[in-house]
């Protein structure tokens, strides 16, 4: 069964052009420290959420507050927030939001980069791999391909161009991109459409479109839920992991023979920090609206929780699960996830990322890249929940990688050009993708398919790169 596979991937790698190196300039990335465990100070156990405040600070004028500001402003009205709110804050305030405001968030001169970036193998067999189940459905109509958090816009070129070998030309495809930062959004149209876009009116459901070089259309929107409905093709490289998420810790009831709730982990007001009022971690003392819906939905499913005391959840990420389960439900179609994350092992990963290094999220807010790994054990949940989708993997990228003749796609690179520095860095980049020790391990492949193929997947199991045979544990 594997050889079949691989003859397909093969039949089609065949058909991608060896000289198809990209203009853009390689760079050797050494991407260790930006994935590493992080061991930090644990949640402080406090009884009592009110205290002396500091206080107030004035405004400056007509200038908009630092984000510190207007967060611990916030604080002292209503009183300690989520984890999930002050991600959304830093990350996406209009007036101080990390995506809002900077202007390079990516690449070497950015605070952190991505797999597409580190060069075009990634992208070529992440389009190789569309296009090789975009035949198993024999479909010849219209299709939309959509990607979450497209970065740069760098993974959509190179899946254009190789789409565009194939024979999917602007007549049989659309470029949907799913991207909230206004900075990003300019970053994307300047590589994919030259710059040449129309903002979109109110009344759009678009915020706004260009075309490519060879004809494509291409889309902006702020929500997956206003893409318009179609057989979609969606790709999610690094979205997930960006989305507000909550965090809960799990309390053993004293005198209660198992008895135990959960607690919601909060961002307060820190009196006490060295350089004027900070931020610090605290522990509800009485249930949340979240920690209570948490709670009743997910305690008694051990398969989710593993054993773990503490968990961070994202309940927009299944809202854009479920919106992708019911898109493919009903319209066709497929996706692929990729996303640093784990299967249910993890209990404490929200950190922040700047200019390639550690940095403390309560510190500066607004700086600094904030993310959590993703808990693929309850995103392929959401995905499944209402029957409407079925999950696969989630799978190594390295593995998934090798299965899709990674090393193939390299070697025939190799051949094609015998610049040494450039032939290096074709080396270094594929490394930097596969080795276990980089990101071959830490980042995991999750594909998702309409759930009346389930029987057919499991029957066939050709999926490349995955295993659609039932587990033991999944066996109904």
């Amino acid at each position: 069964m594997n050889a079949v596979k691989c003859n397909s991937v093969r039949r089609l790698l065949g058909y991608l052009t060896a000289d198809s190196i990209t203009s853009s300039s390689y760079r050797r990335l050494d991407r260790t420290f930006c994935y590493k465990a992080v061991n930090r100070r644990a949640v402080t156990e406090l009884k009592n959420l009110r205290r002396d405040l500091p206080a107030d600070r004035h405004g400056t004028g007509n200038n908009p507050k630092p984000l510190a500001d207007q967060l611990q402003a916030r604080i002292r009205a209503t009183g300690p927030i989520t984890v999930a709110s002050y991600m959304k804050e830093v990350l996406l305030n209009p007036s101080a939001g990390y995506y809002s405001t900077k202007d390079t968030v990516l690449g070497s001169g950015g605070d952190f980069v991505t797999a597409p970036e580190i060069g075009q193998i990634f992208g070529e067999l992440i389009a190789v791999w569309c296009v090789n189940e975009l035949q198993k459905f024999n479909y010849d109509g219209h299709i939309q391909l959509i990607e979450l958090g497209p970065g740069r816009g760098t993974l959509m070129q190179d899946v254009l161009r190789v789409c565009e070998q194939f024979g999917f030309t602007k007549d049989r495809v659309g470029v949907h991109l799913v991207e909230m930062s206004a900075q990003l959004q300019h970053t994307q149209a300047e590589r994919l459409c030259n710059g040449r876009v129309e903002r979109g009116i109110p009344s759009d459901c678009y915020v706004q479109r260009g075309t490519t070089a060879s004809g494509i259309e291409v889309r902006w929107y702020s929500d997956v839920a206003e893409v318009p409905k179609g057989f979609a093709v969606v790709i999610a490289n690094e979205f997930f992991d960006a989305l507000p998420a909550h965090v809960f810790c799990k309390e053993t009831t004293e005198g209660s023979a198992g008895g135990a709730s959960w607690k919601e982990v909060l961002i307060d007001i820190n009196p006490a920090a060295a350089n004027g009022p900070g931020f610090r971690f605290i522990q509800s003392n009485k249930a949340t609206p979240y920690s209570v819906v948490f709670g009743k939905r997910f305690n008694e499913m051990d398969r989710l929780l593993q054993g773990r005391n503490r968990v961070e959840v994202s309940f927009e990420m299944e809202q854009i699960a479920q919106n992708l389960a019911q898109r493919f439900s009903e319209h066709g179609g497929f996706g692929l996830i990729i996303d640093y994350g784990h299967e249910g092992d993890k209990m404490d990963t929200f950190r922040s990322f700047k200019d390639h290094k550690l940095h403390d999220p309560l510190v500066s807010p607004g700086v600094a890249d904030l993310t959590v790994d993703v808990d693929f054990g309850f995103l392929k949940h959401f995905l499944q929940q209402d029957d409407k989708a079925i999950a696969l993997g989630p799978v190594s990228q390295g593995a998934f990688l090798k299965a899709m003749q990674g090393a193939a796609r390299l070697e025939n690179l190799l051949k094609a050009t015998t610049d040494e520095d450039r032939r290096k860095m074709l080396v270094s980049g594929y490394d930097e993708l596969t080795n276990p020790t980089k990101m071959g391990e830490r980042f995991k492949m999750l594909s998702v398919f309409p759930a009346a193929l389930k029987q057919h997947l499991q029957t066939a199991n050709n999926v490349i790169g995955f295993d659609s045979q039932p587990k033991p544990h999944q066996q109904e």
